[in-house]
């Protein structure tokens, strides 16, 4: 058995992808009058992200099962012991990349957040799960919070926030990020130009799509 796939974590994930569902319903209604244009608009903006992410402040806005998996995957084979993560929100996605921490033997997690109700509600989370010792939230403005005070070496980056602050993010991150670290991008689809920075060799990375919404990429330079 692992951390993951034992109580009390397994039991309050199925809880939370079980609100994440119904809350994706709601929201899903609450956009429902604009168009696919407008609303893919809004997710590649850099100046409307705040206003969008505000509106959306009770909407969990979680990974799947699948990619929740495949974090928790990935943390564990590359044996990451520093992971960073951009977009806390109720921390679904932070509970598997902490079980993994704990399952490696020990490790630390500096994750982001800006709202600070989804911020409360992540510590909540991780206290129940059993991993908040394992978990550094800095609330506020990624492109502040993650600019210093990082490890000197970075295993797994995740980028599950605004998306148009991706390239930002891999800004303030890169320097740390040791050969073989892995970068998991949530719904890159909307940010063009952090996939033309990661599909590109020449910028020391190897990166492919997963699955229909997320980009997995390795560092090898």
């Amino acid at each position: 058995m692992t951390t993951l796939t034992s109580t009390p974590l397994a039991s309050l994930l199925d809880h939370l992808f079980e609100q994440a569902d119904a809350a994706s319903a709601e929201t899903r209604a609450t956009f429902a009058d604009l168009s696919a244009e407008e609303r893919a608009r809004l997710m590649r903006s850099r100046t409307d992200y705040i206003d969008l992410y505000g509106r959306l402040k009770n909407d969990p806005l979680a990974i799947s099962r699948e990619t929740g998996t495949l974090l928790y995957m990935l943390a564990r084979s590359g044996q990451a012991r520093t992971i960073v993560e951009f977009g806390t929100s109720f921390a679904i996605s932070t509970l598997h990349l902490a079980a993994a921490l704990r399952d490696n033997g020990d490790g630390h997690l500096i994750t982001s957040e800006f709202e600070p109700s989804k911020v409360a509600r992540a510590r909540e989370n991780l206290t129940e799960g059993g991993l908040i010792d394992l978990v550094e939230i800095r609330e506020g403005d990624a492109l502040q919070t993650l600019s210093a005070d990082l490890s000197e070496t970075v295993d797994l980056l995740l980028l599950d926030g605004a998306k148009a602050l991706y390239p930002d993010i891999l800004d303030l991150v890169e320097p740390r990020l040791r050969p073989g670290a892995f970068v998991v991008a949530d719904n890159a689809g909307y940010s063009p130009d952090y996939l033309a920075r990661v599909r590109s060799p020449a910028n020391g990375y190897m990166s492919m799509p997963f699955a229909a919404d997320v980009e997995l990429s390795m560092r090898i330079g």
